[in-house]
């Protein structure tokens, strides 16, 4: 493998890192690097950002501002950069310990409103007439409840979520992400743009009423 240019420091931002309060942002955690000779770790504990009470608890951090303090510890330094030019900081305070009686409430409400959702989506559909007309058509009785039917087709519609949903408990039966996991990446992913062009407008904004040239 070929050693990169011992003048060139390549580097992509991270999109998301967590930081506590009070804590310090240094060069390896918000970027991966790759550089010449011991450069990358001499880079990596450059420190780009260090909380303070008045930034909030969301801070964006642009590459302009690594690439000043990259080229203050090394002048003269070029910097290639890949992907985003910004990287969001959110300043977690800590952990909240999950309530019991909270994760029971949700997941009764989950259990019982998915069950309704079902039970009226059957409603509408007139799905009891639909069994009672396709097992006359396959016995050429006529049954009120025909169960040796709605029994399995109620099974298939449990093993159709875990299907779907790709768990069974916390087993994944796959690699292939289920679709709630892509909603909601691509909701994070929506969340961390908005975020970012909100705090980079809100600076910008500070920089205006301070008569900043560069703003």
């Amino acid at each position: 493998m070929n050693e990169p240019h011992p003048g060139t420091l390549y580097l992509r931002l991270r999109k998301r890192i967590p930081l506590p309060p009070g804590g310090t942002v240094r060069l390896g955690a918000a970027a991966r690097l790759l550089a010449g000779g011991d450069l990358e770790r001499r880079l990596a504990g450059v420190e780009i950002y260090r909380h303070h009470p008045d930034d909030g608890n969301r801070v964006v951090i642009d590459m302009l501002h690594v690439v000043r303090a990259v080229t203050e510890v090394e002048p003269g330094l070029n910097v290639e950069y890949f992907g985003d030019p910004q990287v969001l900081v959110t300043v977690d305070s800590k952990p909240v310990k999950a309530n019991l009686a909270v994760l029971i409430f949700a997941w009764l409400l989950l259990f019982f409103g998915a069950g309704l959702a079902i039970m009226n989506f059957h409603a509408d559909v007139s799905m009891n007439e639909v069994h009672i007309r396709i097992t006359e058509l396959i016995t050429g009785e006529k049954k009120e409840h025909p169960f040796w039917f709605q029994v399995p087709y109620s099974i298939g519609v449990g093993l159709g979520m875990v299907v779907f949903f790709n768990h069974l408990f916390r087993k994944r039966l796959n690699e292939e992400p289920n679709p709630l996991e892509v909603e909601l990446y691509l909701y994070q992913e929506n969340v961390n743009a908005y975020v970012i062009a909100d705090e980079m407008r809100k600076l910008k904004g500070a920089h205006h009423k301070r008569g900043d040239p560069d703003a």
